[in-house]
């Protein structure tokens, strides 16, 4: 009989021991998985931070970059643009700056001007706080190089950047010339172009290249002394029909692309007709005054465009002063005729006139094709109008924009001496800075 024991024996030694060494192994393996999953997660952050680094590295590198690029950009549009304007000074000093159109000019013509020059209007009308008038009007000053100190009012006063823009100036800041033989200023500006009407058509000079008429910029109802040019008349039957001629010409001889006159005829001016157009820049003083004694025996309105009246606005689009929208007054002055046409341009669409205050301009419901005459007053009393002495504030400008004077001038054969010459004589040159009340041209009683 054989005896065999149970595979079951309770060895309680053995047992206890077997327990303690899978203890120990279990042990030993979980801390070896932790060990090597801490170690596989550093170095997964470690990766991913060396990633991280690389790529804000390279941002950091993309940065400077693009900004470098930027500045580089800049300035050479900086330096693109002082070349050219070095070219337009060299091209006014020799007296050949032309008329070119280019293709901005173009894209003006699809611009809503009028609308923009509206909102300007209404943007600058707005009440600033007292607080923040200085600063609005001294940065304004600094960036258009406006004489603040000829401000006739502390800055806190003036409540909103128009009213900053048709100030008054102190008191003795711009002296008029007494002297009865000369024509002054009416603004302070930038004298474009001026000279003697002399050929037939009386063409105003906007550019080398490219004219108007002075019929075109009046209108075909003013009184710019013009003889009609016919060979089978003779001259005292050509005078006498002139006016009769420039009243019956009509406005439906417009142009539909602008406000133009066609004349039927050719014309040449009378004796002793001149011409002087000053540029006002944003940072002018932009009340116009009276630039010799007269009478105002009239007004007439264009609502024509806006364009830019800047000088590269006068290169490259034609007829920009007689497209634009302008007030004509017209007059006699110890001389004859007198004409002073203020145009308006791009947010500078309102023009005050301080002898009808009723006057509105830049309506929204004018058209931008105007094939109808523009808008007349004769002033009262007839024949006589208003009288206005040289220096008189007669109107004002939102901004800055253009002045033409067209008037008539002692004209003779000069003298030995010159300076006594009674014959009329500008005592400025093109892109003179000059000042209201400063003498244009002078003449003397002979």
């Amino acid at each position: 009989m054989k005896f065999r024991a149970p595979q079951r024996i309770p060895c309680f030694g053995y047992n206890g021991r077997l327990n303690h060494l899978h203890a120990q192994r279990y042990y030993f393996t979980t801390f070896f998985r932790k060990v090597q999953a801490t170690e596989a997660r550093a170095s997964l952050n470690s990766g991913g931070s060396s990633s991280s680094n690389s790529s804000s590295q390279g941002s950091n590198l993309l940065l400077p970059g693009a900004t470098v690029a930027t500045i580089v950009m800049l300035g050479l549009l900086h330096a693109r643009r002082l070349y050219d304007d070095q070219k337009v000074e060299e091209a006014r000093e020799k007296g050949t700056l032309e008329f070119r159109p280019d293709a901005k000019a173009t894209f003006m013509r699809l611009l809503p001007l009028r609308s923009i020059s509206r909102f300007w209007g209404t943007l600058t009308s707005v009440e600033l706080p007292m607080w923040l008038r200085p600063y609005a009007y001294k940065g304004w000053a600094r960036a258009f190089h406006s004489n603040l100190e000829e401000v006739a009012l502390p800055l806190e006063e003036y409540a909103s950047l128009r009213e900053f823009f048709v100030r008054r100036l102190k008191e003795g800041t711009r002296p008029i010339d007494c002297n009865p033989c000369c024509l002054v200023s009416p603004v302070d500006g930038t004298v474009l172009q001026f000279g003697e009407l002399k050929k037939a058509g009386a063409m105003i000079e906007q550019v080398k290249g490219f004219s108007y008429s002075a019929s075109s910029l009046l209108g075909a109802s003013s009184l710019l002394p013009m003889a009609v040019v016919d060979d089978n008349k003779n001259e005292d039957g050509g005078q006498e029909g002139s006016t009769d001629d420039a009243n019956q010409k009509s406005w439906w001889r417009v142009s539909l692309a602008s406000p133009k006159v066609r004349d039927p005829a050719p014309a040449c001016p009378l004796k002793g007709l001149f011409y002087c157009v000053i540029y006002l820049r944003p940072g002018d003083y932009h009340r116009i005054h009276s630039p010799v004694d007269w009478n105002v025996l009239g007004r007439r309105h264009f609502s024509g465009c806006l364009f830019p009246m800047n000088e590269r606005a006068t290169r490259t689009i034609r007829n920009l002063h007689v497209e634009n929208e302008r007030i004509v007054l017209e007059g006699k002055w110890q001389e004859g005729f007198m004409a002073m046409a203020a145009i308006g341009a791009t947010n500078i669409g309102s023009i005050e006139l301080f002898i009808e205050p009723t006057l509105r301009t830049n309506r929204p419901w004018k058209k931008m094709l105007h094939p109808e005459p523009p808008e007349e007053q004769v002033y009262e009393p007839k024949g006589t109008g208003v009288f206005l002495k040289k220096g008189d504030e007669l109107a004002a400008f939102n901004m800055g924009s253009t002045v033409v004077l067209v008037f008539q001038a002692p004209i003779s054969e000069p003298s030995a001496d010159k300076s006594m010459s009674a014959e009329f004589r500008f005592c400025i040159k093109k892109g003179d800075r000059v000042r209201m009340g400063e003498a244009l041209g002078r003449w003397h009683d002979p």
